[in-house]
């Protein structure tokens, strides 16, 4: 079974999200279901069928939370660094400061789970094209990274396990 890397935090929201959707949504739909039901015939009755199908929808992700938590490979950085390394070594779960070398601006990413990521905070997939070409690297180390609309050029400026 391939295991499912992801940080503490995102375990929490992946917990949060399938309590949530077992004990207010689950009971919601199988309500909804049974009013459909007393409006009488079935096979013309959209109420049910979207219900039915919220349900699907509900049930499909309520096993695939259970799957990826089952198989979870929780990643707690903060407790990982070496204060014996004179360089940070960048890993799943921390976060690192980087310069982009044509334009000088400064960018901080988080790599984390697929779940967890979200690019408005700066929260990046261990999947995506940046995080790939980060891994491994050190503090103070210049990195051509291709993207898809091309490619580019960094400074890691600082890597924390935070």
């Amino acid at each position: 079974m391939e295991q499912t890397p992801m940080t503490p935090r995102g375990e929490e929201l992946l917990r949060n999200e399938l309590v949530r959707l077992k004990t207010v949504e689950r009971p919601r739909i199988v309500a909804a279901i049974a009013e459909a039901r007393s409006h009488g015939d079935l096979s013309e009755n959209a109420e049910y069928d979207a219900a039915k199908e919220e349900q699907g929808m509900c049930e499909a992700r309520i096993k695939d939370i259970e799957a990826k938590l089952a198989s979870a490979n929780v990643i707690d950085v903060t407790k990982l660094k070496d204060p014996q390394s004179s360089k940070t070594k960048i890993i799943f779960g921390c976060t690192v400061t980087l310069v982009d070398l044509d334009t000088d601006k400064e960018v901080v990413y988080k790599i984390v789970g697929e779940d967890e990521a979200d690019i408005q905070s700066n929260l990046i997939s261990y999947k995506t094209p940046i995080a790939k070409g980060l891994l491994g690297k050190f503090e103070g180390d210049e990195i051509e990274i291709k993207i898809p609309k091309g490619t580019i050029d960094y400074e890691v400026m600082k890597v924390e396990y935070i």
